[in-house]
């Protein structure tokens, strides 16, 4: 039980240090752009990490991290170990890349160290991979380490150049048809599709006001200042559901591992106790309430120049990924994502806008952080199984 306890503390550690790594995710475009003040703005991202508490109720994304390794070979107080010594390894790692102002994923440093941390066990037992990982979760999540950033980049260079459209007609009927197949093919819960029907009546009738209204640049900037705060807003509330899950399913394989040893009675996720994401949700939205700046500064000035119109498309085309992700139970990478989003609002303008230089070191980052997080929890584990 002891054990359990220490799991449960430094997984919602990890959340907490997950909220304000990850606070710039949320939060660099609209510092960047000078729409809020960076107190102001943590505070807005935190609040709407939060409200995701009230939106996503499937948990799907949480069920995904807790089957990414299987119960039936590692079982009781093992798992709990390497449970342990992923979470140990993980937030050494999401430690390390935010005192140098890496933006890595917290996500991906979660499965890579619970990961590692199982196959450092199989090493011990000499039980096959293929026993341990259900490879189709891993499968998925390794596929959508790269798709992330390609998608959220993809929508954003979409979304910049139907707002840049001169005629407000064609605009409109781009946006109509855009949501319509939004909202009808993909299979949203209530919240999220009425919202993304809002988000367009409202994107629409700042427009047409707009059209109407001497659309001189001082005036559209001004618009655009004010759909920024809807936009991360949003892009806040896809972050909360998609991130607290993570630290949700990792507490959830304890719970069961705990069961096993005669514990809690938890035996699936959906019957995980109500304090689990009530409090994963407190924790990640106190932490992106701490910030990031360091994190702050790459993602919103070097990556390319972002101004209000940008990001509002890349918050938008970053919100909708996440919740096509979360409705689909694939953990992605929120950092990832956004960052693919802001590279399609400067592609628009010309390929020389972004600073690759920059963009190739994250890159780098992006395909380190499994592997050395997986390394890190081994070397965890083997020191913790001798005194465990």
């Amino acid at each position: 039980m002891t054990l359990l306890v220490i799991i449960i503390i430094l997984a919602l550690v990890f959340d907490y240090i997950n909220g304000f790594h990850d606070a710039a995710n949320s939060i660099a475009t609209i510092v960047s752009t000078k729409v809020l003040t960076p107190f102001q703005a943590v505070l807005w991202a935190a609040l709407f990490n939060f409200v995701a508490f009230f939106i996503f109720k499937d948990h799907g994304v949480a069920s995904t991290i807790a089957k990414t390794v299987k119960p039936q070979h590692i079982q009781g107080h093992e798992m709990l170990v390497v449970i342990l010594a992923g979470l140990i390894a993980a937030i050494t790692w999401n430690l390390l890349t935010w005192w140098y102002g890496i933006p890595s994923s917290s996500s991906h440093t979660l499965i890579g160290g619970f990961a590692g941390a199982a196959l450092a066990h199989t090493a011990f037992s000499k039980i096959p991979v293929k026993e341990v990982l259900e490879m189709d979760y891993v499968l998925k999540i390794f596929l959508f380490i790269f798709s992330a950033p390609i998608i959220g980049m993809i929508i954003s260079a979409f979304i910049t150049l139907v707002t840049v459209q001169k005629s407000i007609w064609l605009r409109l009927g781009i946006i109509a048809v855009a949501t319509f197949l939004t909202v009808e093919f993909i299979p949203f819960n209530f919240w999220v599709k009425w919202g993304l029907v809002g988000i367009a009546i409202i994107f629409s009738l700042s427009y047409l006001y707009l059209h109407f209204n001497n659309p001189n640049a001082y005036r559209t900037a001004n618009m655009f200042k004010r759909l920024q705060l809807l936009s991360s807003a949003a892009f806040s509330i896809g972050h909360g559901g998609n991130d607290a899950q993570k630290v949700m399913g990792i507490i959830s394989a304890a719970l069961v591992a705990n069961h096993i040893a005669g514990g809690f009675g938890i035996t699936d996720i959906k019957n995980m106790p109500a304090w689990v994401p009530l409090a994963c949700y407190t924790s990640i939205a106190l932490g992106t309430m701490s910030g990031g700046w360091k994190i702050v500064k790459t993602m919103g000035t070097k990556i390319t120049k972002v101004t209000p119109l940008e990001g509002v498309c890349a918050e938008t085309a970053g919100a909708i990924t996440l919740f096509m992700t979360e409705k689909l139970k694939i953990p992605v990478s929120t950092t990832h994502t956004i960052t693919g989003s802001i590279i399609g609002v400067g592609a628009t303008k010309r390929l020389s806008a972004v600073r690759w230089g920059v963009t190739t070191n994250l890159l780098w980052a992006w395909i380190l952080t499994i592997p050395v997080s997986g390394m890190l929890a081994a070397i965890v584990y083997w020191i913790v199984s001798i005194f465990l």
